[in-house]
């Protein structure tokens, strides 16, 4: 998965714009959606392979009803999708700025614990 993303807001050119305030409250949303240990880990599950809701609960050692419940927060927010695939959904990410957006944060959170 290549994860590359381009930025609208260019600090070189515009060092005081800020994006529209439905930008900033959909952004705020999104980040909410991301701020759970099970859900960062969804996610990371996800950028990897699409899976169902019962790999997801191997892949991450928690309950059916929890996964179930994440990926609700997760679909609503618009990270994730499913596609029914007869008896399961196949659950995906949306695009690849969400993988991106998740890993740069755990990468950053990785750098803090070791400073």
């Amino acid at each position: 998965m290549d994860i590359v993303a381009e930025c609208p807001v260019d600090p070189e050119s515009a060092p005081n714009a800020q994006p529209d305030p439905e930008v900033l409250t959909a952004t705020g949303d999104l980040l909410r959606a991301l701020a759970a240990p099970v859900r960062i880990s969804i996610v990371l599950e996800l950028m990897h392979s699409e899976l169902c809701v019962h790999q997801l609960v191997d892949a991450l050692g928690v309950t059916q009803p929890l996964v179930s419940q994440h990926l609700r927060v997760l679909k609503s927010a618009g990270v994730v999708r499913g596609e029914r695939n007869g008896r399961e959904i196949i659950y995906r990410l949306v695009d690849d700025h969400l993988a991106h957006i998740v890993v740069d944060a755990v990468a950053h959170a990785t750098e803090r614990a070791g400073a």
